[in-house]
């Protein structure tokens, strides 16, 4: 019922921007240019536009919002103010405006001004409400606050959200029994297995001088492979530190919280524009929330605005206990930007000054992989291999890379040692079954097993083209031609203009006396090669076999020739 309340909500918010007429009188280019810059996502020429075309149009309720939904999408929460608050004296209700506003007088700690804005439009149920009961701790006021927590919790489907808030109240006041009562009760919905719930709840129990629960409730949560945040957190708890509650020390704290509570809800049930609007103000209250600016990045990178994102991730500074998460966020916003070195610099400058962490050199290690430097990329697998004392499941990724590494280098000895053990670690996993059941039949061994690998990873995934191709194409190479050709079909409707899977269905049709469809595939095939897919696509063996047949290739290749062992 939450999930469906928020996308209502966002949905109402998103539609409210094209509600008025605009005028287009010597302000069309601005205006034209904004709305594109928005269609796009590009905040920043948006802002330009629209603030441009309000000098022509100040009191344009249409300009007036769109300018203020730009600004707040650049954080520039400041300059989005101004606007929100002429938009609104001239009359114009608007809850995008409304957020502005209402951060302004949170700002201010003006709770007094905000309570009555609350009362009137405000931005909705369950942001009004919150707000309103944390503006009443501002105010000093803590029964009327907790009275405003139960009546938001009296609202359908809203009630983990109070309840956990609620709990975050009363231990900012220092009232830690009644805090961890609330977590104990379970009613906040699954909020409190968040990460931010679960760090909230141990931080409550260390004060309560419960720390030997609070390392189990961490263990619970997180296992043994600890990011540097929660490895601290741990260690001070086991040094029996009073691990003080930071989550929350204000009020102005609390409602900052409100905004990243819901934005965190939202990822996955709005539009990622909108939900950026509440990860942007809650970054603006409370600056050194990080799991808002890593939220925020996040965001950006979803919306394609990859420097943004990148300048989101560097304000997290170096001391923070997740600047390796910063680092590692920015350095793949960099790589989506097509700045390769720049990514590559900041994954090296990370894996010196946090060498410890496997994370940093695996996420080298894959960029370098894609780079195509296997050597490299080795390198860095080893290094985070080397890092665990001792190797569980979700380890079993170092491994199928290290040895795609290998492959690619020509060390098959090496790779299927590193496959094996990736299979070990994780035994049906079918990226590594597909992998390697594929990488025997090319080689033309152990094709028995190559066949039972390749069909456990089809049954765990049956709508990938890629492990279906490999099913047919195991087949094909054991000579079961007419068994190749429905997956290889198969294959081929689910990935329509791969060049190799459109390239193997051609080589199946032939194989089976369907040399008219096998030459209109393998044309097919020559016109899906691209830069990307050329080394592995091999159009030029496409075209000698379009020119000579696929016996006459293999014959040239000194390969064994076509031999159908099914009775065909």
């Amino acid at each position: 019922m939450a999930g469906q309340f928020l996308k209502t909500v966002a949905i109402s918010a998103l539609l409210a921007a094209a509600a008025l007429p605009v005028h287009a009188d010597g302000m069309a280019g601005a205006y034209l240019a904004a709305r594109q810059a928005s269609y796009g996502s590009d905040y920043a020429a948006a802002a330009w536009y629209y603030s441009d075309a309000l000098t022509k149009d100040p009191s344009n309720p249409v300009l007036q919002e769109n300018a203020v939904l730009a600004f707040l999408s650049l954080g520039q929460i400041d300059r989005a103010m101004p606007i929100a608050r002429k938009m609104d004296a001239d009359g114009h209700q608007s809850q995008i405006a409304e957020m502005a506003i209402t951060a302004g007088l949170v700002e201010d700690e003006n709770y007094g001004e905000l309570i009555e804005r609350l009362d009137g439009a405000g931005v909705g149920p369950l942001v009004d409400g919150l707000m309103k009961a944390w503006a009443q701790i501002g105010r000093g006021a803590m029964s009327e606050a907790l009275a405003a927590f139960d009546d938001v919790s009296k609202e359908q489907g809203l009630g983990g959200f109070a309840a956990y808030h609620k709990a975050l109240a009363l231990a900012s006041v220092g009232d830690f029994e009644g805090a961890l009562e609330i977590f104990v009760e379970g009613a906040m919905n699954g909020m409190q297995s968040t990460r931010r719930g679960v760090v909230s709840e141990v931080e409550i129990l260390s004060q309560l001088e419960r720390n030997e629960d609070a390392i189990k409730r961490l263990d619970d949560a997180f296992g043994a492979d600890l990011d540097p945040e929660l490895r601290m957190l741990r260690e001070r708890l086991v040094a029996g530190d009073a691990v003080p509650f930071t989550h929350v020390g204000s009020a102005a704290d609390g409602i900052a919280e409100v905004y990243f509570s819901i934005a965190n809800a939202l990822r996955n049930e709005a539009n990622a524009d909108y939900t950026l609007l509440y990860a942007r103000l809650a970054e603006y209250l409370r600056p050194d929330h990080t799991e808002a600016l890593l939220l925020t990045a996040e965001l950006l990178e979803t919306l394609g605005r990859y420097e943004l994102a990148s300048q989101t991730y560097q304000k997290v500074p170096a001391d923070d206990p997740s600047f390796h998460a910063a680092e590692l966020g920015r350095a793949e916003a960099l790589r989506e930007a097509g700045k390769i070195e720049a990514a590559m610099e900041v994954l090296e400058s990370l894996t010196r000054s946090q060498s410890d962490l496997p994370y940093a050199h695996t996420a080298l290690g894959d960029l370098r992989r894609q780079e195509k430097n296997f050597e490299g990329a080795i390198t860095s697998y080893d290094t985070a291999i080397g890092l665990y004392d001792v190797l569980e499941m979700r380890q079993w990724f170092l491994f199928y890379a290290r040895a795609i590494s290998h492959e690619r280098l020509g060390n098959w000895e090496a790779a299927e040692a590193d496959f094996r053990k990736a299979l070990e670690l994780n035994p049906e996993q079918p990226q590594v079954l597909n992998y390697l059941g594929y990488s025997l039949v090319e080689k033309q061994i152990k094709l028995d097993e190559a066949l039972s690998m390749i069909e456990r990873a089809v049954a765990a995934r049956p709508d990938s083209g890629y492990i279906v191709d490999s099913l047919a194409w195991v087949l094909f190479r054991m000579g079961r031609y007419e068994e190749a050709v429905g997956p290889m079909e198969r294959a081929s409707e689910l990935m329509p203009v791969d060049p190799v899977v459109t390239d193997h269905l051609g080589d199946v049709y032939w194989a089976v006396g369907r040399e008219l469809e096998a030459q209109f595939q393998w044309r097919r095939a020559l016109s899906f090669v691209d830069e990307e897919t050329a080394e592995e696509a091999k159009p030029d063996r496409i075209r000698r076999k379009l020119e000579v047949g696929l016996d006459a290739v293999l014959e040239e290749e000194g390969a064994e020739p076509l031999t159908a062992t099914d009775g065909n």
